[in-house]
């Protein structure tokens, strides 16, 4: 069963769990992987690092979770 995607989530697990959000992430201006490693951290540090509102970074999940389900 794979990991739930959510705020808490670590950026390393999320992308291990789903390779496609490496790409993901970096499409909306999150860069995720420095020098061929995840960046340490949860997905929200992550994107309050890069200046996501609550509301961006809630909806930036309600995304990765969709794509996740395809």
């Amino acid at each position: 069963m794979k990991m739930e995607i959510n705020r808490q989530i670590l950026v390393e697990d999320l992308v291990r769990e789903y390779p496609f959000a490496s790409r993901f992430l970096s499409d909306r201006g999150l860069q995720c992987i420095i020098c061929g490693e995840p960046a340490w951290g949860t997905l929200e540090e992550l994107a309050l690092d890069k200046n996501f509102t609550e509301q961006q970074i809630s909806q930036l999940i309600a995304d990765l979770k969709q794509a996740a389900s395809l």
